[in-house]
């Protein structure tokens, strides 16, 4: 047998069988325990689980962020760019954010509703009835854009390059088969496997990073860290791919990535999606009936916390992948790497197939698997989520839970069609990351001004926080559209029309970003103005009372301001190094 062969063989496809059989045991065995508990059908139990232990929390945050985006795009973004991109995943600091300041809020009105609630309904609380449901309708839009087609694309790209399945058999295949899982394991189901396979995806992508860079180091580690260092820092015109700003005129990157604008536009999008986004706050608010707050508060922040430390792997597991994947194709007659200049969103798969012996390949297969099911499954449990909760209860009241949770798995059904039609536009436009980060440009602002203002300042009324959620919405579409026609400003258009809106759509994304959220908070302070207040309730909905605030500070010690500390300490340290 050739252990280091570099193809799938029999064992590989063996372990990979007898992998995917064994989780599929282990999450129908925790299912079917969990339903005896339950004693029949439930949609909140569905839709959000029951308390989790804090390590679960952390590992369902993680695996929910983990998908082909990662294995696909990262890689290939590395390959291509280097750490230019690592701004949008070295952001454990932001999860923090979620635990220490939101959680508290959304518990809050878990306490005043007496339900777990969804984004759109503190939207509701604290603005109006219609900002609620814009919410879940830009929420179900992005779903679109950026999860379902996304995932579909890159988890085909990913399938056939490391098993050779056909694209399109991949990309409905996996849509297929989490739709199976989704619907039969629920959010129970997702959290399980979330559990199963973390451990397994963070010690597979290890093993490529090391074996990768004793490869390209000759058998050393070390050596091959330095030669990767050396190779990237001489691409793109001899500034290099090594560091995460680019403050040159000169430098190729620095028309994308424009200085300290970069970390600020990365900061928007994070606190956007680790902070107010549904599929990952979801993995929060999960709690037991007559549960203390306290013990709701304290799990849910010790479970960012880990998160926050999960988070600081990506980088190191797939983007760095893909510049050693990068160096070893620079040399193919040396290192027997081959993977072309158009080929870089397969380098992660092409790195599992020729580093991983014999076997291994089949075992860290089964976690990438694991890891974009699941992925894709928390976009899907989070669809129904917010069809069921915000759209289908409202307008058929009164109905049976088995009843609102069809209706959830049939919304599904729905955004998965949809992302499937928007595929061959995404695939038109840009690069893979490149697409995903631009098109959470263009959403993040409108939610970032509302949640944040919305919590924050007394001052905003109702009126303010609906007009400035539709209205940086409707900007960001129609900057979206300019983007489809002039191919993100690479094709631009003849006329008077096109050369008066030249700065609309070719200003760069990122510096268009913060103009949006700086033009969506002013509109949002001057509407205030003219607007009625918000009420007593209202604003009694952000108001902390000092039993509340006395319940928080009981719920962490000295070992959650250390965790938390730390995170912060670890993403200052990659700062430093790669600067």
């Amino acid at each position: 047998m050739n252990w280091s062969s570099h193809e799938f063989i029999w064992l590989d496809w063996a372990v990979l069988t007898l992998g995917i059989i064994a989780v599929i045991c282990a999450v129908y065995i925790s299912i079917v325990r969990d339903k005896r508990k339950m004693k029949g059908a439930d949609s909140q139990d569905y839709l959000f689980g029951k308390g989790e232990p804090w390590w679960v929390i952390g590992a369902a945050i993680f695996a929910a962020n983990i998908g082909s985006e990662h294995l696909v795009g990262l890689a290939g973004t590395g390959a291509k760019d280097g750490v230019g991109m690592a701004h949008w995943e070295m952001q454990g600091w932001m999860i923090l954010i979620l635990g220490w300041l939101f959680v508290p809020f959304y518990q809050l009105l878990n306490n005043k509703l007496g339900r777990i609630i969804t984004m759109p309904e503190f939207l509701k609380f604290r603005y109006t009835k219609r900002t609620g449901t814009w919410l879940s309708v830009i929420t179900l839009i992005a779903y679109i854009l950026t999860k379902v087609s996304v995932t579909a694309f890159t988890g085909g790209i990913f399938f056939e390059f490391l098993l050779g399945i056909p694209f399109w058999y991949g990309a409905l295949g996996l849509i297929l088969i989490t739709a199976v899982f989704t619907i039969f394991g629920g959010m129970k189901g997702v959290m399980t496997m979330s559990a199963i396979q973390t451990p397994i995806l963070i010690i597979g992508s290890f093993l490529v990073l090391f074996l990768g860079l004793a490869t390209l180091g000759d058998g050393s580690i070390t050596q091959g860290w330095s030669s990767m260092m050396e190779f990237c820092g001489k691409l793109h015109n001899g500034y290099g791919t090594t560091h995460m700003f680019h403050w040159e005129e000169g430098d190729p990157m620095y028309h994308d990535y424009p200085g300290f604008v970069v970390f600020l536009g990365a900061s928007i999008i994070g606190f956007w999606y680790w902070c107010t986004d549904q599929h990952i706050v979801q993995r929060v608010l999960g709690q037991r009936k007559g549960e203390d707050n306290r013990e709701v508060m304290k799990r849910a922040r010790r479970g960012t916390i880990c998160a926050g430390y999960f988070k600081l792997l990506p980088v190191f597991m797939f983007l760095i992948p893909g510049m050693i994947a990068a160096a070893l194709a620079a040399d193919p007659a040396k290192y027997g790497f081959h993977m072309g200049a158009d080929q870089t969103d397969a380098a992660f798969a092409l790195m599992v197939k020729d580093v991983l012996p014999a076997g291994v390949k089949g075992l860290v297969t089964v976690g990438f698997v694991c890891a974009l099911v699941t992925s894709l499954a928390a976009f899907f449990n989070s669809c129904a989520t917010l069809f069921t909760e915000d759209f289908y209860k409202p307008l058929r009241p009164g109905k049976s839970e088995k009843h609102y949770v069809f209706a959830g798995r049939m919304a599904t059904v729905a955004v998965v069609i949809l992302g499937l039609l928007w595929m061959p536009v995404m695939m038109s436009m840009d690069t893979l990351y490149s697409y995903l980060q631009n098109i959470q440009s263009l959403l993040a602002p409108a939610m970032v001004a509302v949640f944040a203002l919305g919590i924050f300042s007394k001052r905003i009324t109702p009126k303010a926080g609906e007009w400035g959620l539709i209205g940086g919405f409707v900007i960001g579409m129609l900057r979206l559209l300019t983007n489809i026609i002039t191919k993100n400003g690479n094709d631009p258009m003849s006329g008077a029309f096109w050369d008066c809106t030249s700065w609309f759509w070719q200003t760069n994304w990122l510096v268009f970003e913060c103009w949006l959220l700086v033009f969506i908070i002013v509109m949002m302070f001057v509407i205030s103005a003219f607007t009625k207040k918000a009420s007593a309730d209202q604003i009694a909905a952000i108001t902390f009372t000092s039993d509340y605030r006395s319940q928080i500070r009981e719920s962490w010690d000295w070992r959650d301001v250390a965790g938390s500390l730390g995170v912060i300490a670890l993403c200052g340290a990659f700062y430093w190094y790669f600067f």
